[in-house]
């Protein structure tokens, strides 16, 4: 029987003796406090699915999505902590750790699913809630199983190398909420901080979110010419992210960021301001009439895409020999041993065999399962593909957080490479394009899962959590969240559809519906699909005469542009700009139509970092992310460099680092952000956002970019700098 100590103070016995990195959890190996419990499943369940609904539409309305693990970690300890003086019931740092590793599956699964399936409605197909569940469920188990043989080599011997900054900073309010005190009061400070600015700034709208400066200068034409263009995205979440990070990644990713907005943009509007055709197939403007956000949307995306994609690659390459020996060791497991035979709590990993079981089982889901409609070939593209960048991604995640992590860019990567297998077999038929976006759906999901689940088994490396309990949490949460996105997706996308009379005369629908709708008319009409540009007639859907004339156009409810039906109803459109993407690529590749000049560019570019001696990967991400989201993470790092210049080098590295008031108030920044975030979101699917916004009473000084720096400036990041100034308790 095991000694028991008192929660944080280690035994002097050898199970508890410093592992290779001379870590020592903060629960030690012989104790085993209550930890995966009926009540934490449920809890991180609940927990998991608020977040999975308002990261759907987070992510569908602006592309992005905040990891959740941190704002659960926040709740579960407050509400655990109720429960047991209301009731007494039995609590623990580790059963706090089991809620947010549940919850998080979530918004991992969201984010995975609206980059890429949307793109399917785009294309004019129906999306049934059915096959999104189904995708997105094999695509979590995939992520879920791939971090097990990876886990020892990333989260353990990289303990030094690899941050998960907020797997750390998850991990400092465990700890916090554990202790109390002092370090509890520092987070929950942040956390009141952030939610208040969030508020303030994105709920009352008192000044502007994104304060920008556009650099151009006048042409002898008279024409006026952009030569850069700088903006920030002024959120407590994003500075918590970089304080984390520290200066010298969020360096790098602005480095990056400036590359495409102060050379490549620039460059691009230099030589594209004369044209007087539109160079891409998928341009909607001249260049010389686009903005910085236009030109990086139509060019530079495509671009950072094919950096990302190399240096992901080069990444790989490298971490290859500690990923063989993780998998080796890991099959070593299967040789008559249990997972827990001879092994520390804090060590044990659910076996191998459940690795490969599993992924022969998801395998033959892909391929039987008539909602996903994958065949072997595009089954076994998708386990592999899926665990190439589930291990890309849990490695980039631990440089920059899983918030940060460039998700889309590995898929637009896995579309790319399947569709041009697709295209050497002579797979060019409208049903491939659907097959490639639901291979690129299943890796998707898989990495974003792998990055959120590598950052919870990182916060559960730093508070003595057993692996292989936090593996069955992220199960039941992969479950529970699938069947609810694919189910928002839905409500979503036909709530915000609107039908609108259109007219493509000599248009032939061949594919339609038995089932006849009523239109806005009150008429009867049958729908009909358009997969690809037929005449003038977009892809879509659209509602059908019984002469077989088209009558209305039904413009889905994401990635729509129609905002007004022809029944006077305004809706607001979710643009859904990862998923337009993933269908411009599908339709370019196997069309042909695909601007390679563009992803070789990038892929250059990552070998020539390579050369020079610079780490291609955070660079080219910096490169793929706007400006407005790396800027603002470097503001966050200035900060972190403001304090690391007065410390001691030891003091700047050791343990005292990652758990100093700076990162504990910036732990509660990135909750307090993200929670406001998700609470605004909700009111604004509801619209009852209007109720506080008070952009039209702040006139111009509510849209002055220097009035937002101030209030930004001195509303966070000055209380950052104060509070990590302060001496470690």
């Amino acid at each position: 029987m095991a000694t028991t100590a008192p929660a944080g103070e280690p035994l002097a016995t050898d199970i508890d003796a410093p592992d290779e990195n001379g870590h020592r959890p903060f629960i030690p190996p012989s104790q085993s406090p209550v930890e995966l419990t009926v009540g934490a499943i449920i809890l991180g369940c609940i927990l998991g699915l608020v977040f999975a609904a308002s990261s759907v539409y987070l992510a569908l309305k602006v592309g992005l999505t905040v990891s959740a693990s941190i704002p659960i970690a926040v709740l579960s300890i407050t509400i655990f902590r109720y429960v047991q003086k209301a009731f007494g019931w039995e609590s623990s740092i580790l059963q706090n750790n089991i809620v947010q590793t549940t919850g998080s599956a979530g918004e991992s699964i969201a984010a995975g699913v609206v980059f890429t399936l949307p793109a399917i409605l785009l294309m004019g197909y129906n999306l049934p809630w059915t096959n999104v569940a189904a995708i997105a469920l094999v695509g979590a188990l995939l992520g879920i199983l791939f971090t097990i043989p990876i886990r020892r080599s990333l989260i353990v011997k990289e303990h030094h190398n690899l941050k998960y900054p907020e797997g750390t900073a998850c991990a400092e309010v465990l700890i916090s909420g554990e202790k109390g005190g002092i370090q509890a009061r520092t987070v929950f400070q942040g956390f009141g901080l952030g939610a208040l600015y969030k508020f303030l700034n994105a709920g009352m709208r008192l000044w502007a979110e994104v304060p920008r400066k556009a650099f151009e200068r006048l042409r002898p034409d008279g024409a006026r010419e952009l030569f850069g263009e700088i903006r920030a995205e002024i959120s407590p979440e994003l500075t918590g992210v970089g304080f984390i990070i520290g200066p010298r990644i969020a360096g790098y990713l602005f480095a990056g960021g400036m590359l495409s907005y102060f050379v490549l943009i620039p460059a691009i509007k230099l030589f594209g301001m004369s044209a007087t055709e539109k160079i891409l197939p998928y341009d909607t403007q001249l260049i010389r009439d686009m903005d910085a956000t236009a030109v990086r949307g139509n060019y530079i995306f495509f671009i950072g895409a094919g950096a990302v994609t190399m240096a992901g690659i080069i990444s790989l390459v490298r971490s290859f020999p500690t990923i063989w020996s993780a998998l080796t060791a890991g099959l070593g497991s299967m040789k008559g041993l249990s997972a827990s035979a001879g092994v520390r709590r804090t060590e044990q990993d659910l076996p191998m065999s459940y690795v490969i079981g599993g992924c022969i089982v998801l395998i033959a889901a892909m391929v039987l399962l008539p909602q996903i409609g994958i065949n072997l070939f595009g089954a076994i593209l998708a386990v592999i593909f899926g665990f190439l960048f589930a291990t890309v991604s849990s490695r980039v995640a631990g440089q920059i957080g899983a918030s940060s992590n460039p998700i889309s860019g590995m898929t637009v990567a896995t579309v790319l490479m399947t569709a041009l297998l697709f295209l050497a077999v002579g797979w060019t038929g409208i049903e491939h394009r659907v097959l490639a976006l639901s291979i690129g759906g299943v890796v998707c999901v898989s990495a974003a899962v792998a990055a959120a689940t590598s950052q919870d088994l990182k916060t559960g490396y730093l508070v003595g959590a057993t692996p292989k309990r936090q593996q069955i949490g992220l199960v039941f949460g992969a479950v529970t969240s699938a069947i609810l996105v694919g189910g928002i997706i839905h409500f979503l996308n036909d709530a915000k559809t609107t039908i609108v009379a259109r007219s493509f005369p000599g248009v032939d629908v061949r594919d339609v519906e038995a089932s006849p709708m009523k239109g806005p008319d009150g008429k009867a009409y049958r729908i009909g699909h358009l997969y690809e540009q037929t005449g003038s007639a977009p892809a879509g859907k659209y509602l059908i005469d019984d002469a077989g004339a088209i009558a209305f156009l039904i413009d889905p409810g994401i990635g729509g542009r129609e905002t007004r039906g022809a029944d006077g109803r305004e809706v607001e459109k979710l643009d859904s700009p990862k998923s337009q993407i993933m269908s411009l690529v599908v339709d370019g590749i196997l069309t042909q139509k695909l601007p390679w000049g563009l992803i070789m560019i990038g892929v250059f570019l990552a070998v020539a970092l390579e050369i020079l001696g610079l780490p291609s990967l955070p660079i080219a991400v910096g490169a793929y992310l706007p400006i407005s989201t790396s800027a603002t993470m470097f503001m966050g790092g200035i900060v972190r460099w403001l304090i690391d210049r007065k410390l001691a080098p030891e003091e700047r590295e050791g343990p005292e680092a990652d758990s100093g008031p700076g990162v504990l108030f910036s732990s509660g920044l990135i909750a307090g952000g993200a929670i406001m975030g998700v609470f605004l979101a909700a009111l604004a699917a509801r619209r009852l956002d209007g109720a506080f916004n008070l952009k039209e009473a702040m006139g111009a000084l509510g849209e002055n970019s220097l009035f937002a720096m101030v209030m930004y400036v001195a509303l966070v990041a000055v209380p950052l700098y104060l509070v990590a100034r302060r001496r470690q308790p």
